[in-house]
């Protein structure tokens, strides 16, 4: 059994004010998928400046963070929420949904996508590489609050999270889902997206590769207690919002590549 690492989940506290890591994740995620995006900006539209970028990255980084707080809310834990309104406000704590933040980037994506000229599919294809980046460090702040832990075993991995009553060596499935979320599919999109590829693929591939990792993790990791399984005595709610990822991913794939091609791909040399 592998000791838990006793990381204080606040960062930095100045008087009352108090930086929590879990939120210095999400700075890190959006800083680097910023920084990987400026790096393929030329090949995906030399007309942009890196001002619209830093437009772009804003609206979908409020997409992320009002998406992921809201669906958590609605997916997860929504009487609590209605018994104590103010609960929303405390994201320090961790709660929030990556299958919200995705339908609040899809949003964010297609509302830039009309004021500046592009297409629903252009600008996913173009984002999609870059959010493992913060998939990857969300689930570091997740490990550090000691939260989102797996189910007892006694591979010798195992940790005891101070978060946990029971007090059992458990699965680190949040280290899982790091090394699939964010490393993995960081790793399958990277080398997808450096040919050329029919709008969509890109898209399709992080959607069906998402839904099939976090499905995978889902069998160790402990549900959300207020929720347990919903279906069949082991679906949790994870697994039931990955089934759609994962079909319309498969159904994104073979329409990219089944239709007429009217253009060339966007992401051609999109990653070098």
């Amino acid at each position: 059994m592998l000791a838990y690492p006793q990381i204080d989940p606040v960062a930095l506290a100045i008087g009352p004010l108090k930086i929590h890591w879990y939120g210095l994740m999400y700075l890190i995620g959006i800083g680097g998928a910023w920084l990987l995006a400026s790096y393929r900006l030329q090949r995906f539209d030399p007309t942009w400046s890196k001002e619209k970028l830093s437009d772009m990255v804003f609206w979908v980084a409020m997409g992320v963070i009002l998406g992921g707080r809201l669906g958590y809310v609605l997916f997860y834990d929504l009487q609590a929420y209605v018994a104590n309104p103010l609960l929303i406000f405390e994201v320090w704590k961790g709660g929030m949904s990556f299958h919200g933040g995705f339908i609040g980037v899809m949003l964010a994506t297609w509302w830039f996508g009309k004021r500046n000229g592009k297409s629903f599919f252009e600008l996913m294809d173009f984002i999609a590489p870059l959010v493992p980046i913060g998939l990857g460090a969300g689930r570091i702040g997740n490990f550090i609050n000691a939260e989102l832990w797996g189910k007892a075993t006694d591979l010798p991995w195992a940790m005891i999270f101070p978060t946990d009553p029971a007090q059992l060596p458990r699965h680190p499935s949040q280290l899982y889902q790091f090394a699939l979320e964010g490393v993995a599919l960081f790793l399958v999109l990277w080398a997808f997206s450096r040919k050329p590829r029919p709008t969509m693929a890109v898209s399709g591939v992080f959607a069906l590769f998402y839904g099939l990792f976090r499905f995978i993790v889902e069998f160790v990791r402990v549900p959300d207690a207020q929720l347990g399984y919903l279906a069949f005595g082991w679906l949790t709610m994870g697994q039931v919002l990955c089934v759609p990822m994962i079909l319309g991913g498969i159904g994104l794939l073979i329409w990219a590549y089944r239709r007429p091609s009217t253009a060339p791909p966007i992401t051609k040399g999109a990653a070098q």
